[in-house]
């Protein structure tokens, strides 16, 4: 028999790019889901939270929602984005650890890393420093949650482990120039310069900046093996590939991938933001016993073609 199999799993975020891949698999092996909307559990208010839990009890929360976006976004609404995580992910602990759910797990980011670190980041260097200015303000709360975990831990015996994606990439990202991150912000890019017959694409900072990706479908597999088989509230868990890859290579790659001939020119005057992020995932390769198999290329083109074949849809969503 599954963990899962008749587990009542509450996914906050599950309707969302993330959520929907972790939810599917869930269902998948057996676990009976629900997915919190925003419209009926505001879970900024902590009644909302403390409703959502007694209407819909639950073994294990994953808490995936969160309001964020690419750079511009962080850089116009920080308020926003500082306050609406922080309260959502304190409220919904508290709410969790009084209706005595079984686990709770945080899904964190690789913004919450000290933004000047050098080398492959190490989950024991998560408080080594302070964050890039350019997402302190959303990396900090995510962070803090795994602070509330261990606080939890220590005086109520309150079960949680807070895991650190890396950039993640695929179907039914937030393709909204407002809020897309570097991936779904270029197959947009590029997918519209073909059908445009533009030529040439502008891309932001110098492609210098180097970056790690993980396809979603990955993200969501290495989320549910940890909820299984992690269980160190002290030590945050990175999820990742290990490998590097600068903007610019990243950038020709999707080029290449979307058939665009033109030109591409790098707009300096925009923000490379930090030199490097990369996770180090020894520790996540011998707690899970498990490597992302999806290479960036077959994510790729996966992603191009999703977004090809749902460009009405994608383009509608915030």
């Amino acid at each position: 028999m599954s963990f899962w199999s008749n587990k009542k799993v509450t996914v906050t975020g599950g309707a969302g790019f993330l959520g929907r891949h972790v939810v599917s698999r869930l269902e998948n092996l057996g676990a009976e889901v629900f997915v919190p909307r925003r419209r009926d559990y505001n879970f900024v208010s902590p009644d909302s939270c403390f409703r959502c839990l007694a209407e819909h009890p639950s073994d294990i929360i994953i808490h995936g929602a969160a309001y964020y976006g690419g750079l511009g976004i962080n850089l116009e609404e920080p308020g926003r984005i500082f306050y609406e995580n922080l309260v959502m992910g304190a409220h919904l602990m508290e709410a969790a650890r009084l209706h005595r759910v079984e686990k709770f797990i945080t899904i964190g980011t690789a913004c919450g890393y000290p933004g000047y670190l050098q080398g492959d980041l190490k989950e024991e260097e998560l408080w080594s420093g302070p964050l890039h200015d350019t997402v302190v303000h959303y990396g900090l709360t995510k962070k803090i949650m795994s602070v509330q975990g261990v606080a939890y831990k220590k005086q109520y015996g309150f079960n949680s482990i807070h895991l650190i994606p890396t950039n993640m990439y695929g179907p039914y990202d937030c393709y909204n120039p407002k809020r897309s991150h570097v991936v779904a912000a270029l197959v947009r890019r590029f997918v519209e310069a073909c059908l445009d017959n533009a030529s040439e694409v502008t891309c932001w900072g110098t492609g210098k900046a180097i970056r790690e990706f993980l396809y979603v479908e990955d993200a969501a597999e290495g989320i549910i093996r940890a909820a299984e088989r992690y269980d160190n509230t002290d030590m945050a868990l990175n999820l990742g590939t290990g490998r590097d890859t600068a903007i610019k290579e990243l950038t020709d790659r999707v080029c290449e991938g979307t058939g665009y001939k033109g030109k591409i020119n790098w707009d300096h005057t925009k923000a490379d933001g930090t030199a490097r992020k990369v996770l180090d995932v020894t520790l996540m390769k011998s707690a899970l016993d498990w490597t992302p198999p999806t290479a960036l290329k077959e994510g790729l083109c996966k992603t191009i073609e999703w977004y090809q074949n749902n460009k009405e849809y994608a383009d509608a969503q915030f």
